[in-house]
């Protein structure tokens, strides 16, 4: 059970906040970095940590996804939570953290929300809002904003292959040989072209905040731990690879509603996207794969911390089934070239 007594003591140095009329509350959602809701005398904010026992990597630093929402809010984005501050001492929580503003609404996560409609022209729009959301990210003006400074796009496609299958072996812990059968095909098929754009890296309907009385419409984008400057088509692979569809196994479907009647196909996300984008999506199929299996990784090392007793969390104990649908669809689509 997480200690807030020195994070209220905290406020009440930086902002005489009154400790006792300070309610927080931990935010249902994410496998990853922690998020809490903060009632304070000032209104609502969020509070960004890392998970308990952090292990993974720097996706969990919590200085420079700060730092991702300034750039952001500087570069015109609208669809972001305010950044607030950032704090690096670790003594008030255990971790750095940061405050953001607390984006009201509704986040669509395994299942519909009791009383919320959902139709199928609602599912519809919202699908096609969502890619317009993620083109909107990915057409940024890297140089006119300064976004440029957050990555390295040179050489991103390789080393992004190169990482995410030295983060697999090293979370390892299950014999899984279509996990090791994609690794190799995403090493061997790396397109030669790179496209560069500032990418979210985590996008789909749980990392959106709705507008509760239209839910077609998108408030804010949640969870920029991963987001850099690299090729926007690895962004969309990993979009697809969380886009699930009637007949996939039901696993992969906790992630997205877009399984949902009324929401665009896998192909029609990529019809869509090439509508409105003058990449070339020629090589679809390797960043569909990629994103398999980075989605299927991020699962695994998740899962990993479940193994090593870090969390009692019983759905991170079941993400080793995540690991092996996304592998399987792999390795489906690799034999069928279908998406």
């Amino acid at each position: 059970m997480q200690d807030f007594s020195k994070l209220k003591d905290y406020f009440r140095s930086k902002y005489t906040w009154d400790p006792q009329k300070i309610q927080i509350s931990p935010l249902s959602g994410g496998f990853s970095n922690l998020t809490y809701l903060l009632n304070t005398p000032a209104g609502k904010y969020a509070l960004r940590r890392p998970p308990v026992g952090n292990t993974v990597s720097k996706a969990h630093d919590m200085g420079r996804e700060f730092k991702v929402l300034e750039s952001l809010k500087n570069a015109g984005y609208t669809k972001i939570p305010n950044p607030v501050f950032f704090e690096e001492n670790e003594e008030i929580l255990g971790a750095p953290f940061f405050l953001m503003e607390f984006v009201e609404g509704t986040v669509l996560r395994n299942k519909v929300p009791s009383g919320v409609i959902f139709n199928e022209e609602t599912a519809r729009k919202l699908s096609e809002n969502s890619i317009l959301t993620l083109l909107q990210l990915h057409q940024l003006d890297l140089e006119k904003t300064g976004l440029i400074q957050l990555g390295k796009p040179q050489g991103y496609v390789l080393r992004q292959v190169e990482g995410w299958i030295e983060r697999y072996f090293k979370a390892k812990t299950d014999e899984i040989p279509e996990m090791e059968k994609a690794a190799l095909w995403i090493k061997e098929n790396i397109p030669q072209r790179e496209n560069t754009g500032f990418i979210h890296n985590d996008f789909k309907y749980d990392n959106l905040v709705l507008n509760t009385s239209q839910l077609d419409q998108i408030k804010a984008v949640l969870d920029w731990e991963m987001a850099t400057v690299g090729d926007p088509l690895m962004d969309l692979g990993t979009t697809l690879a969380y886009w699930a569809e009637e007949n996939d196994s039901d696993i992969l479907k906790q992630f997205n509603l877009t399984h949902l009647p009324g929401n665009m196909t896998r192909e029609e996300v990529i019809d869509f996207y090439g509508q409105h984008s003058e990449l070339d999506l020629k090589d679809i199929l390797f960043y569909y794969v990629f994103g398999l299996f980075k989605v299927a990784v991020i699962a695994q090392q998740i899962y990993k911390r479940f193994v090593q007793g870090y969390t009692q969390d019983q759905r991170f104990g079941a993400l080793i089934y995540v690991v092996k649908a996304a592998s399987q669809k792999a390795e489906k689509s690799i034999k069928t070239g279908k998406i």
